[in-house]
């Protein structure tokens, strides 16, 4: 099991799974999953790692729109996000961190 501490909230870490257990990590994973944008993005990065320009093509919508979404869901934890070159600069590629979500209220 890895203990992996993000925001000061503490979150577990079992292979694909996240189980969270501290009233601060549920309130900022529960705020990050109240999007159905981003539930989107979630879920189609369950297909495999993608750009922020795929991403926002998938979602019909901006960037721009689909780069703050990513960092919301990124800063909660639940995505791994790393700068490749790309044709005009740096491109951001993201993937899940996890599969399921299990919620502790003990």
């Amino acid at each position: 099991m890895l203990e992996q501490q993000a925001n000061s909230c503490e979150v577990l870490l079992l292979s694909e799974t996240l189980q969270v257990d501290k009233d601060d990590a549920i309130e900022r994973i529960g705020r990050a999953l109240s999007s159905g944008t981003r539930l989107k993005i979630l879920k189609l990065l369950l297909q495999g790692e993608k750009d922020v320009t795929r991403v926002a093509r998938h979602l019909g919508g901006t960037e721009a729109n689909a780069s703050a979404q990513i960092k919301i869901l990124y800063e909660a934890g639940l995505l791994e996000c790393r700068y490749e070159p790309g044709q005009h600069g740096l491109k951001k590629i993201s993937k899940t961190k996890v599969k399921r979500i299990i919620i502790d209220l003990e």
